[in-house]
């Protein structure tokens, strides 16, 4: 428990010095699970990625991870998030954006080279734009893919997808098939959750 307080501690210093050298570009601050999460906007990422960086008390050199959040009744659908880690400190940092579908973020390339392919991730999956970026095209669907298939109204169906096919030798394309057997999903435990009776279950009689 001591262990914890002492990083809790450490933590809050540091989001402490944080928002003192941030002043009014820091929208919020809060630390949960051992982890600083602060939220900035858009046009001030990238002076706060080359403080968290450069900053020799945080020295957050390593970024590893841009992904994207989406938020389809907020205004600012959106969220970018850059993980980032302070080997000199032992301690993360997550750094939050909101944006909407048509407004560009600042690309983090010139901050973080690493950032190249996450960037192009979260535009292909989120179609979220990343403005200066040195090569911002589809990095993981097909090309000619239509839509951006994290996004939460993109639908499961209707879209066609990409495969090599051994028997034919060349690539195919076919209808999107889900695989699961059943659609409707209620997450609750299957252990505890559902009335309807469970693949298996005869099993116990």
């Amino acid at each position: 428990m001591a262990d914890i307080a002492d990083a809790n501690e450490a933590l809050a210093e540091m989001a402490a010095h944080i928002a003192d050298v941030l002043g009014d570009r820091l929208e919020t601050r809060v630390i949960a699970q051992g982890e600083l999460t602060i939220t900035v906007g858009a046009s001030d990422i990238i002076s706060v990625l080359r403080f968290l960086r450069d900053d020799p008390g945080l020295a957050f050199v390593c970024l590893i991870d841009i992904c994207g959040v989406d938020w389809p009744a907020r205004a600012q659908r959106f969220d970018v998030v850059y993980h980032l880690l302070s080997p000199r400190q032992n301690a993360r940092i997550r750094v939050k954006v909101a944006v909407d579908d048509v407004t560009p973020v600042p690309s983090a390339t010139e901050v973080y080279p690493a950032a190249d392919w996450f960037e192009r991730e979260a535009y292909d999956f989120y179609g979220i734009l990343f403005s200066d970026h040195p090569d911002l095209r589809r990095i993981l669907t097909d090309y000619g893919f239509q839509g951006h298939p994290l996004r939460k109204d993109f639908p499961l169906t209707g879209f066609v997808e990409v495969r090599y096919d051994d028997e034919r030798r060349r690539v195919v394309y076919e209808p999107v098939k889900l695989l699961q057997e059943f659609r409707n999903f209620d997450f609750l435990s299957p252990w505890e959750g559902p009335e309807y009776a469970l693949p298996g279950d005869e099993k116990a009689h």
